[in-house]
């Protein structure tokens, strides 16, 4: 799990010095990202008594993946080195705190983040929980959309040059099949991962 949480972080890092090299510095408001994330998330669950609605857990843990992208943002800010925030992550998900509701487990992250303008782990795994979610999941899901994000941002998506449709599929698709045959245990996953993405790109 250790090695799991510094690969996630090492590529958190990586992706936010993508977008801007001085990223430590620039003040961003990275918990503001959470909490709004929190009000997608609830409105995919669904709370609206006045309307019938079905929980569309696929969009909940796309989220939940999201608000995590945000959380690793947060807590590399906030400790001097990787391992540091490694451990911070860590502690924070061994030991989920809350309630048994999710809707509530949402608020309630929400609620904390904005009070204390920061990232608590120990609420992001209890709602991770609540949302049909486990650590393995979330890893292969994260490490996925951002090994995608950084092959777009290779490949043109900046200048517009990026091709989305592969051969009459979207390139979502190609990445949900990768990722149902590589071993996300293995210590070159995000590695493997590109190349593959590398071999069935038309354009390549």
């Amino acid at each position: 799990m250790k090695q799991k949480i510094l690969t996630m972080l090492e590529l958190q890092d990586a992706m936010n010095t993508k977008v801007n090299s001085d990223w430590r510095s620039a003040g961003y408001p990275w918990y503001r990202a959470i909490w709004t994330e929190c009000a997608e998330m609830l409105d995919h669950y669904g709370w609206k008594w006045w309307k019938h609605q079905k929980p569309d857990m696929e969009q909940v843990h796309l989220e939940i993946v999201d608000i995590w992208h945000f959380a690793l943002s947060d807590l590399l800010i906030r400790h001097d080195s990787m391992e540091d925030a490694m451990e911070a992550a860590l502690a924070g998900l061994s030991r989920p705190a809350g309630g048994d509701d999710f809707r509530e487990s949402i608020e309630q992250m929400a609620q904390e983040t904005i009070r204390t303008q920061s990232a608590d782990i120990t609420l992001f795994a209890a709602m991770m929980g609540l949302g049909e979610m486990n650590f393995d999941h979330l890893f292969k899901t994260y490490v996925g959309k951002n090994v995608l994000n950084f092959f777009r941002q290779d490949h043109g998506y900046k200048e517009g040059s990026y091709i989305k449709i592969w051969n009459g599929r979207e390139d979502n698709e190609y990445l949900a099949e990768i990722l149902s045959e590589l071993d996300p245990d293995s210590a070159s996953f995000s590695e493997a991962l590109y190349q593959r993405l590398e071999q069935v790109y038309p354009a390549g």
